[in-house]
This record gives structure tokens, C-alpha cells and sequence, in this order.
């Protein structure tokens, strides 16, 4: 297959990943509504998935090792379809969660290993351009599922909205199926570079778990922005309805081009530089969002989401740059402490939101926000990546 099908299949790939993780939130009313609720407490169906997905990231590798990466990728995109039909028509409260959970477990599948093909099958430079790619895949898969899940409620109810979902992770996965390269399962190791015994090594130096911080703070802020948005607009003096809420999440458009151009640059300069301009767009962008005028909270959130998207592709190129030798242990756990970051966004602004209302929310983000920027200043310094596997350095094609 040409260059330009598998750069399309990694962006397929990265919508996938996102387009059901938050596609209920949204809706937080309705579902308070049906299942007698709180909408703070409907808001745990997107903690429930983050919880699996950090639960279940670092075995990912392991669990899926001899499994050929095409086939893996694919079947995990169309098997989460299963969850969200089971959560499309759960009779209850817990039953939803129940199958948000379940979809959170087969998710990883799809995000770690399409970061650990990347890092396998290309040149550093190169990887820096087609994570960027995969992680703006990402940005229109969230904005795809938040945004036709809240428009197909207002017209046919929330069940058949996640219903509709269900169907676009069929379709996706089948159309990675058919755009992804074949390549290898990821093979046991042995010796120096074998998971069990070097591996740990590796991604428990500084750099790296900076880097796994780095991804709990980026996602925690994420979430947090857009789950009490949501609940903010919904009031007064603003009134959102459900489709008004659900058009919020088209900023996110603005990072499908913003990510790319930002995946050119870390070519060129390294992650260190994005990741730096994007900790202070996220914190410039968050405090916009504190603004009465609705155009004015637009900007704020188009900055802040676009700076989130920019830092984790940023932090996907500089991990499998940096643990070349442990790749699909580090993404793992990175993917692990950034959807765990992403289940205490949703959690640990409630009392802040409840004192405080939108303030605290921005309070909170911009704390995590400005640990990203500290850790990305202090540990991805010119060379860090490097240094961290200068004695298993490779050759340009990073291959195994």
C-alpha cells in the first residue's frame, strides 16, 4: 500500500480510539433523566471507561502478542460496538456502566498498538508527523462521537443515538481493516530487550515517568473542561439545549488542522517546543473560558483543546522515542496514567464546581496544566529521549 493509504489508515485509526470514549458526554441530563441521576453523577459513565481503559493499557502488548497488529487493531475497533449497543439499552444505571466499563477494556487495543506500529515501522521524524496525524484521527473521532450522539438525541433519543455510534465502529474498524498495512504481531523478546527484565528499567527513569504524568495531567484537564461545560452552558444566562451543547465540541475541528502542523515542527525541533507553546495555549485558553460572552468561551476552548491535542502527540513522539527497547510496555503505561488522569477529571473538580461553579473548574485545570508545563521544561530537554535508550540506539527504521 502507498504512503498516503497508511497515513490514512493511522488517522482512521485514531478516530477509532476516540469515537465512543466520550460520546455520552453530552448528554449528562438525559441520562440523569432516565436513570434518576444526578448529571454530575451521569458523568461516571465517562470515568468508568477511562477507569478500564487504564486498568487493562499495560497488558495490552502482552495480551495481544501474538495477534498479527492489522487484524488486532481492526477487530478491537469493531468489537467495541458490542458495549455500545449493551449501553444504548441498559435497563439501569449500573447495567450502563457496566457497559461502558466493558467498552473501556477494549479500547487500548486500538490506541496502543496503532503509537507502537508507528514507532515501529517509521523513522523518528517521520513518527513525529503520522503520531501527530493519529492523534488529529483522535480529535475528529471525540468531535464525531460527542457531536452525533447529541444531535441524533434531540431528534430520536439518546438510545438510538448510541446505537447509531455502534454502527461507526463497525464501519471504522472494517475500513482499517482495509487502508492498514499487514505487519507483524509483537513477538516476544528475549535477552536485553525482553519486557520482563530491562523494560522496567527504562520506563521508570525520569524522563519517561514525567512523560506518564504529563499524560494524567493533559487528559485530567481535558476532561474536566468538557464535562462541566456542558452543565455550565446548560444554565443561565446561556440555556443550551442538547444540540447547542453537542456544537460546543466543533472546536475540536480546529485541532484536526492544528495537530498535523504541530507533528511537523516536532520533526524538526522535537516534542519539547510544542509541548511547552501548548501548556501555555491550554492555560491562556481555560482562563478565556471564565468570560460571560459566549464567543469569547468558543476561543477559550478551541485554544484549550487544541493545546490537549497537540501535548499528547507531542508526549506520543517523545515516548516512543524515548524507549525504543520497551516500547509497548511504555505506551501502555503512559495509556494507562493518561485515561486515569481522564477518570479524575470527571471526578475530583465536583467540589470545586459545587463551591465555586465554573472558576473552580478552570482553577483545577489550570493547575494541571501548568504541572505539564514544569514537566515538560524539566525532563524533555534537547537529547532526553536519546539519552534514555543511548544504549539500545537504533537504526532509522526502528524495526524489531
Amino acid at each position: 500500500m502507498n504512503d498516503r493509504t497508511t497515513r490514512i489508515a493511522f488517522f482512521l485509526c485514531g478516530f477509532a480510539a476516540f469515537l465512543n470514549l466520550y460520546s455520552t458526554q453530552g448528554i449528562l441530563h438525559e441520562l440523569a433523566a432516565t436513570f434518576g441521576v444526578s448529571a454530575e453523577h451521569a458523568g461516571q459513565g465517562v470515568s468508568a471507561t477511562t477507569t478500564a481503559v487504564a486498568i487493562i493499557a499495560p497488558f495490552v502488548g502482552v495480551l495481544a502478542a501474538r495477534i498479527e497488529r492489522r487484524v488486532a487493531i481492526a477487530c478491537a475497533a469493531v468489537a467495541v460496538a458490542l458495549p455500545v449497543v449493551w449501553s444504548a439499552h441498559a435497563v439501569s444505571f449500573t447495567s450502563f456502566l457496566g457497559a461502558r466499563f466493558a467498552a473501556g477494556l477494549i479500547m487500548p487495543f486500538v490506541f496502543a498498538l496503532s503509537i507502537a506500529t508507528i514507532g515501529e515501522r517509521f523513522d523518528r521524524g517521520t513518527s513525529a508527523e503520522i503520531s501527530a496525524l493519529f492523534v488529529a484521527g483522535t480529535t475528529l473521532g471525540g468531535f464525531a462521537g460527542r457531536f452525533a450522539t447529541n444531535l441524533l438525541t434531540s431528534m430520536w433519543g439518546w438510545r438510538h443515538a448510541l446505537d447509531v455510534v455502534a454502527a461507526l465502529c463497525l464501519v471504522t474498524g472494517v475500513a482499517i481493516y482495509a487502508s492498514l498495512p499487514a505487519s507483524r504481531a509483537i513477538a516476544p523478546r528475549s535477552g536485553h530487550d525482553a519486557d520482563a527484565g530491562p523494560s522496567w528499567r527504562v520506563v521508570t527513569r525520569g524522563p519517561l515517568l514525567a512523560s506518564f504524568a504529563i499524560g494524567a495531567c493533559v487528559l485530567a484537564s481535558q476532561v474536566a473542561t468538557f464535562t462541566f461545560v456542558g452543565l455550565r452552558l446548560a444554565r443561565a444566562p446561556f440555556g443550551f439545549g442538547t444540540v447547542e451543547i453537542g456544537a460546543i465540541y466543533a472546536v475540536f475541528l480546529v485541532a484536526v488542522v492544528v495537530t498535523p502542523l504541530a507533528g511537523r515542527l516536532a520533526r524538526h525541533r522535537g516534542p519539547r517546543a510544542p509541548g511547552l507553546a501548548a501548556a501555555a495555549l491550554a492555560i491562556g485558553g481555560a482562563l478565556l473560558t471564565l468570560s460571560d460572552s459566549v464567543p469569547v468561551i468558543l476561543a477559550g476552548l478551541a485554544l484549550s483543546s487544541t493545546a490537549v491535542f497537540v501535548e499528547q502527540a507531542s508526549a506520543n513522539t517523545f515516548i516512543s522515542q524515548a524507549a525504543t527497547s520497551a516500547r509497548s510496555t511504555a505506551i501502555g503505561i503512559y495509556l494507562s496514567c493518561y485515561y486515569f488522569g481522564g477518570s479524575l477529571g470527571s471526578i475530583l473538580p465536583v467540589p470545586a464546581w459545587h463551591r465555586w461553579g465554573w472558576a473552580g473548574c478552570i482553577a483545577f485545570v489550570v493547575v494541571a496544566q501548568a504541572i505539564v508545563g514544569v514537566l515538560v521544561y524539566r525532563f524533555w530537554r534537547t537529547g532526553s529521549a536519546a539519552g534514555t535508550e543511548h544504549a539500545d540506539a537504533r537504526g532509522a527504521g526502528f524495526t524489531r
